[in-house]
């Protein structure tokens, strides 16, 4: 495919348009919102009225929007027109049958349980399959996921693998979980305490980096070799499909969808935000193969969410999910997302920036500590930059925080700064100018000072927290007293 389509920009287009990594987009445009420009002035005040948290911001103040993908993609005109056949009943609802028998066609898993986005979904299978004291191992959890974890007193015990650190490897599947690790822990003195394994696909916390169709086998065949189930956080399957298309031998010349297939026949089940790769604006699900824990979690549901038919969405969300599932699964869908990814990673190389490699399927990340190693931990170096892009050009991001308990890192925080891509938003040429404003900061980055945390609630504190700037003379942080990358 990306070879026909450079023969089509040779042959019809400019040469350099052609050696691009990023090439035409595979749709057209028939609605369009228009951005707001703001002045340095604005943005402070805006950043002021906010305390220095970018969650706070009016969206209206922000020019380009990279916080999350989640929720924010651009939907189809065949999505449109599945919302307008929306069924609202309450119970029964015709909206619901049709998207089950897309999770059931792709998927091919029995169960599906609806709820209004993802962190629902991940708290009603902890509910129903851990308590308090419990251990819950994975690859990475999600910020969501380690929260209710928290908040429900089971431990996150994340394994990711020794060469994810490597931020400058070429290694595809940087997300994999430490097979030997996971052993360890479900045939160690406190594997009665393991209710699970869960893998996140891809692996968002550690930059978006993929699983392995072989290392998802093996993790399987370990849970249920000790009489542990495996459950998967698959908002972002289909990317996640993608590369192992691309990268994992034996997958060449597999279709996506079998590919997909492939992947959940070696788990028990899942949680999926549907505001990721199915493209959708809310909504999520559950898919089980049990019917006994399908039956747990439907009483959970009717408590908390809805009832089974709808679980918190409307029939006009669910026949969005059901269109953008199968949308989400097309090749072509796929290819341009990632070159997209693939590109602002380019552009920003080219300029000498520090950013994690190889590229993920829906951000770009670059590791803080590097850019900013005058700053330390405590003077939240990662806010910092996030701040200061805002102000530069208007670009809203959002850090990652990593506290890796296994590996080579273990103990330390690390902090990473995400720039995520909503779907079918932006154009290289926005990209283009997220490239040229970072640049633009990194070049100051040695006057850069750091934020101090006024106030935050203990879970998900990088939500709501407030935040002062420091005056640079308080900034006296050196690279030994950090503990971070």
């Amino acid at each position: 495919m990306a070879r026909a389509k450079k023969e089509f920009y040779r042959g019809f287009m400019l040469e350099q348009l052609a050696d691009s990594l990023c090439g035409m987009e595979p749709y057209r445009v028939r609605v369009v919102e228009p951005l707001r420009f703001t002045t340095p002035a604005e943005r402070e005040a805006a950043l002021e009225r906010a305390n220095f948290n970018l969650y706070a911001l009016h969206a209206g103040d922000v020019l380009i929007d990279l916080l999350t993908d989640s929720g924010t993609c651009a939907i189809s005109g065949n999505q449109m027109a599945a919302m307008m056949q929306g069924d609202e009943s309450y119970a029964g609802s015709a909206s619901f049958f049709r998207m089950e028998r897309a999770i059931r066609e792709l998927f091919a898993i029995e169960h599906v349980i609806p709820v209004h986005q993802g962190r629902a979904a991940e708290r009603l299978l902890l509910q129903t399959l851990a308590a308090p004291g419990s251990l819950l191992p994975s690859n990475t959890l999600f910020d969501t996921t380690r929260a209710n974890c928290l908040d429900l007193g089971i431990r996150p015990v994340d394994l990711p693998v020794a060469g994810f650190w490597d931020f400058d490897s070429a290694d595809p599947f940087k997300g994999n979980i430490d097979l030997d690790a996971l052993e360890k822990w479900l045939s160690g003195p406190e594997a009665a305490r393991i209710p699970f394994v869960l893998l996140t696909i891809t692996n968002n916390i550690c930059a978006d980096q993929p699983v392995s169709m072989q290392n998802l086998r093996r993790a399987g065949e370990i849970a249920h070799r000790h009489g542990k189930p495996l459950f998967l956080d698959a908002c972002r399957f289909a990317q996640n499909a993608w590369f192992i298309q691309q990268y994992e031998e034996g997958y060449e010349g597999r279709a996506i969808r079998a590919i997909v297939a492939e992947i959940f026949s070696h788990a028990d089940g899942c949680f999926v935000s549907a505001k990721k790769d199915a493209m959708a604006q809310i909504g999520g699900f559950l898919a089980v193969r049990s019917a006994a824990l399908a039956a747990q979690l439907r009483q959970r549901l009717l408590l908390a969410e809805g009832f089974v038919t709808y679980g918190g969405m409307t029939g006009r969300d669910m026949e969005a999910v059901a269109a953008g599932l199968y949308e989400g699964t097309e090749a072509g869908h796929l290819g341009y997302r990632m070159e997209m990814t693939r590109y602002l990673h380019q552009q920003l190389q080219r300029r000498g920036i520090a950013v994690l490699s190889p590229p993920g399927g829906h951000a770009v990340y670059l590791p803080v500590a590097g850019i900013l190693p005058h700053l330390a931990a405590g003077e939240q170096p990662g806010q910092a930059l996030a701040v200061e892009l805002y102000r530069e050009g208007g670009i809203r991001s959002t850090r990652m925080i990593l506290r890796p308990d296994h590996g080579p890192r273990a103990g330390e925080c690390v902090e990473l700064l995400r720039l995520a891509l909503p779907n079918r938003v932006y154009s290289a040429r926005h990209m283009d100018y997220v490239a040229v404003c970072l640049e633009r900061v990194l070049a100051r980055a040695s006057a850069i000072s750091g934020m101090a945390i006024v106030s935050q609630p203990e879970l998900l504190g990088g939500f709501m927290a407030q935040y002062q700037q420091l005056p640079m003379a308080a900034c006296a942080g050196s690279s030994g007293d950090r503990g971070i990358l």
